[in-house]
């Protein structure tokens, strides 16, 4: 199982939202190349970068800084936050971005995810971002009636190989991972799925390595010294 830092960029920082709210922000680093190049340097198989800036005006802010990321690291680099054009994905994929995240897209235009899928396979993923089971879309400002379950069956059958979900009650909050909602969605839906959200310990990363997840995604607890990667690393890997 993958261990995967998060880098949430907002006005050129690496910071950390509380549920989503961009009013319970902190900041936890000036320069994310430096923050991107230290979890490279302890091991981490890969990056999860997320333009937030870019989620709420639904179109890419902080490229550059990720285009800087992608040049400075050897390891893969994933981007969600506002991919919502053919135009976006070529570009982010043309500055060596290995996976492209797609969240509103994804609900609001199948069809196109569906076109993008058979253009580019496995480098599309599919964001499912829930708030008590339903998925939430622009930036997790607007409440759909869709549930988690019901969009990954949908983006299966579109050829989307790979979702990553969050529980947005649990995201940045360091009070654990929505395990019974992961446990579904892994037993119920036929493509690989990346846990995100509330993880604050390694007993976290354990638990959800044995739910049977590809990946699991972590962002406060490795500021805040709550998880130690290569702790995190270690673990994950034992319950491959």
């Amino acid at each position: 199982m993958e261990v995967i830092p998060a880098i949430d960029i907002r006005n050129g920082k690496c910071v950390r939202l509380y549920q989503g709210d961009y009013a319970r922000e902190t900041v936890y680093s000036e320069d994310p190349v430096q923050v991107a190049l230290k979890w490279a340097s302890e091991g981490a198989p890969r990056l999860h970068l997320v333009d937030l800036d870019g989620a709420m005006k639904g179109g890419p802010v902080n490229i550059d800084l990720i285009a800087d990321i992608v040049r400075s690291v050897e390891v893969p680099v994933q981007v969600g936050g506002g991919i919502r054009t053919r135009e976006t994905v070529a570009r982010l994929l043309s500055l060596g971005v290995q996976r492209v995240v797609l969240g509103t897209a994804a609900l609001e235009n199948p069809s196109f995810v569906g076109e993008l899928c058979a253009r580019y396979d496995e480098a599309i993923v599919v964001g499912i971002d829930a708030r008590n089971g339903r998925v939430s879309t622009h930036g997790w400002f607007e409440a759909s009636k869709v549930r988690a379950g019901r969009m990954a069956a949908m983006m299966a059958d579109i050829g989307v190989k790979r979702v990553i979900y969050t529980d947005i009650s649990r995201d940045g909050t360091l009070t654990g991972p929505n395990c019974e909602a992961i446990r579904r969605l892994v037993k119920s839906a036929e493509l690989a799925v990346i846990a995100s959200g509330g993880v604050a310990s390694v007993a976290h990363v354990r638990e959800l390595a044995l739910l049977g997840v590809e990946g699991v995604i972590i962002g406060r607890a490795l500021y805040t010294g709550d998880v130690k990667l290569r702790e995190a690393l270690a673990a994950g890997s034992y319950h491959a």
